[in-house]
């Protein structure tokens, strides 16, 4: 008998027809002969709706009280799916985050999982019941407070149960039947990957493929807890993301570049005329650090010589960039640069593959391959197994394309499926 953790996004119980179609997989799972804990999300667009409301009720919510608020989506989606369930003939347990023994720090909003004590929940299971978890949310360990993950944070719940759990697979569902080369919206001859290596799914997630949140894969990682992803739309396999030892080396070999993915959630700032002296740069990014904003991609320009300044120019998530303007206002005579400049309408296209390690043509070939499409590159930034560049917005899809191609990722005949229409 296996234990299987499985994790529903959204668009998969959008609706009451949602519900009962992912009831019935569970009861599948079970009737095969598994122990099964689900993970779900809150129903569709719930949880945005819920961020709006209280917008409406107060232009800045106080941060405890959004959480409590915003955890009660996938309560009603854990409660209405275990009710589908007991329909179908099998006990269902529904279990809130905190229940499920889910401890997080306090920080609410994006609180991050300190440990997992599923003890209700292995109850639960050794009575032959289902589990079903509400994700997203936990327990703060210090204050008791019912606390948030943020984006992302049901794959999160479902990978840290997994592991807690010792469970054998966790199955991530959404609707789109696995991680592909490319966005499909963007590129339709986008072929899905059958396995993939936890450091490339790393650096997919944090150049911007949504399929996977980076903290849940981080985790799989840290406890070698293979991941399939899959649609619950279809009964096709999905793609496994695994430890690279478990992929066999010729494939390896053959797959030189994995996938293309993209961002367009980013800004750039530029700080012009910074002062080119010892600890500049260290006061910029300290007062960024200190305002929480985690900065992406970095380029300090050559120092002129006639004026003894630089120009630095940096990437951050564009929903900090108000935020970030303000830091750095208030340091302007301390440092004495000259100016700001801020620019929301970049994307970043990376490629990402283990492979380009052993093959050192494929940088030249992904910025030709950039260049004949006619698109600039504003900035550029690498590590061992990705490539990254900073296109102006209206020139992501055009790049994607391009480099999809150069590396021969099309597939001979349309693989992609979007389900739902979200590719959660």
């Amino acid at each position: 008998m296996a234990l299987v953790v499985q994790k529903y996004g959204g668009s998969s119980v959008a609706d009451a027809d949602g519900v009962k179609r992912v009831a019935q997989r569970i009861v599948a799972t079970k009737k095969a002969g598994n122990d099964v804990v689900v993970v779900v999300s809150a129903m569709g667009d719930t949880t945005d709706d819920l961020i709006d409301m209280a917008e409406q009720v107060s232009p800045l919510p106080p941060a405890r009280e959004l959480d409590m608020l915003l955890t009660a989506g996938e309560r009603i989606s854990m409660a209405l799916l275990a009710m589908a369930i007991a329909n179908l003939g099998h006990e269902a347990r529904s279990f809130t985050g905190s229940q499920a023994g889910v401890i997080t720090d306090g920080t609410h909003g994006k609180a991050k999982i300190i440990d997992v004590t599923p003890g209700r929940i292995r109850t639960a299971l050794d009575e032959g019941s289902i589990c079903i978890v509400a994700g997203f949310q936990g327990v703060s360990q210090g204050t008791k407070d019912i606390t948030t993950l943020g984006r992302g944070g049901s794959d999160t719940t479902a990978v840290a149960l997994a592991a807690a759990l010792d469970a054998d697979v966790c199955e991530i569902y959404s609707d789109v039947d696995g991680v592909f080369t490319a966005d499909p919206r963007i590129v339709p001859a986008a072929r899905k990957i059958p396995r993939i290596s936890y450091e490339e799914m790393l650096e997919m997630a944090a150049s911007g493929a949504k399929i996977l949140h980076l903290r849940c894969v981080e985790y799989a990682r840290r406890y070698n807890l293979p991941i399939h992803v899959r649609s619950s739309f279809s009964q096709k396999e999905g793609t496994w993301v695994v430890d690279s030892s478990e992929i066999e080396g010729t494939d390896m070999e053959q797959a030189i570049i994995s996938g293309v993915a993209h961002d367009r959630s980013e800004a750039k700032i530029t700080v012009v005329g910074v002062p080119d002296k010892v600890g500049e740069a260290a006061a910029i990014f300290t007062a960024l650090s200190e305002a929480e904003i985690n900065i992406d991609m970095i380029v300090q320009n050559v120092s002129a010589a006639s004026t003894g300044r630089t120009d630095i120019s940096f990437t951050l998530p564009a929903t900090d960039g108000q935020t970030a303007l303000t830091a750095l206002n208030k340091m302007k005579e301390r440092i004495g640069f000259e100016s700001l400049r801020y620019d929301d309408r970049i994307g970043k296209v990376s490629l990402i593959g283990a492979g380009m390690r052993s093959h050192p043509g494929v940088t030249a070939k992904f910025f030709a391959a950039i260049a004949d499409a006619g698109v600039n590159i504003e900035m550029i930034s690498t590590s061992e197994i990705r490539i990254s560049v900073v296109v102006a917005q209206d020139d992501i899809d055009t790049a994607v394309a391009a480099a999809h191609r150069a590396f021969d990722l099309d597939a001979d005949q349309v693989e992609a499926v979007v389900y739902g229409g979200t590719g959660r």
